[in-house]
Order: structure tokens, then C-alpha cells, then sequence
């Protein structure tokens, strides 16, 4: 059983690879959030109850935004920057993080705050972006590393997936935390 779901997967990733890698990306997403939420409702004084329109939300943009992105993303670097070298892989990780992430980041954002119908959409990405980049590099750059050197590029959207189970979380907690008003 687990054979032919590996070859079904496989198959999958050549025949339509936006499409797989964004339903592994929705899965994980899904997963990351409402194990955040239910990590909140847990431990949280005010036991909030899980929120699954919100948890579509940020599914939807997150999935929507990054997977297809990225695969673009991933296959031109491994055009642009060819081998596993440590000069490509260093190459890559800067390009990922110093040209991609801010600008994912800000979509995210940005997206998070028209689908929540927000009246100043830009509000939680002034308040909340340079933490989020902070965090992000932190658990990116190495990640990325592991990606670029190790993993076949055919793979690199589902490894980033995988890896993301733990930056959602990290996101959903940032993001579901209040900003101080000045």
C-alpha cells in the first residue's frame, strides 16, 4: 500500500508538480495551524476555541502563496545556480532569504489582512514583519542549506513543506499575537 501511494506521489509530482506540491503545502499548513490552535486552547488562560475559518484562511493564502511560488522559485535558482557546491549553496540560501522571504512575507501578510477584511490591510505587516524576518532567517537558513545541498530538485517543495510544519507554527503564533497600539 505504501509502494503504490509513493509511486502514485511521484508519478504526481511529474505530471502535475504545482498542483501536488500545493496540496502537500495545504496539508501541512492545515496541520500546522490547527495544531497551533489547539496548542492555544491548551495551554491559553482564555481556552479559545478552534477558529476553522480562520484556519482556512491562513491555509489558503499560505498554500495559494508559496507553493506555486516556490516551485518557480526553486527551479530557477537550480537553473541560475548549478551544483551542490558550497558557493552555489550559499548563493542560494541568500538569494531564498534576502530577495525571496521578504517579499512572500509581505504578500502573507498583506494577503492575511485582505482576507480577514481588515480596514488598514497593511497594519499586522508594519507591526509584525521584522519579527517574522528575524525568526524566519533563524530557522530558514539553515533549513534552506539542508535543501540546497541535499535534497533533488524535484523534491525541494515538499522538503520545504515538510520543514514547514514547524516555521507555520512559529508563523501562526506571531501572527496570532496582539499588537500594542501606540
Amino acid at each position: 500500500m505504501a509502494y503504490r501511494l509513493s509511486g502514485w506521489f511521484r508519478s504526481s509530482l511529474k505530471k502535475r508538480p504545482v498542483l501536488t506540491n500545493t496540496a502537500v503545502y495545504a496539508a501541512f499548513y492545515t496541520a500546522a495551524e490547527l495544531s497551533q490552535q489547539t496548542f492555544n486552547k491548551i495551554y491559553s488562560s482564555d481556552k479559545p476555541e478552534i477558529d476553522f475559518a480562520a484556519a482556512g484562511r491562513i491555509v489558503t493564502v499560505g498554500s495559494c502563496l508559496y507553493a506555486p511560488t516556490l516551485y518557480h522559485w526553486y527551479k530557477f535558482l537550480d537553473r541560475k545556480f548549478v551544483g551542490t557546491t558550497l558557493k552555489v549553496v550559499a548563493t542560494k540560501v541568500l538569494c531564498d532569504q534576502l530577495i525571496m522571504t521578504p517579499i512572500l512575507l509581505a504578500i502573507f501578510y498583506t494577503g492575511m489582512g485582505i482576507v480577514e477584511r481588515r480596514e488598514d490591510v497593511f497594519s499586522e505587516l508594519k507591526a509584525k514583519y521584522w519579527r517574522t524576518f528575524i525568526a524566519n532567517q533563524a530557522y530558514w537558513i539553515p533549513a534552506q542549506t539542508v535543501n540546497f545541498l541535499l535534497m533533488p530538485p524535484n523534491l525541494r517543495v515538499v522538503y520545504v513543506a515538510s520543514a514547514s510544519f514547524i516555521w507555520i507554527n512559529v508563523l501562526c503564533f506571531i501572527k496570532r499575537q496582539t499588537t500594542d497600539k501606540k
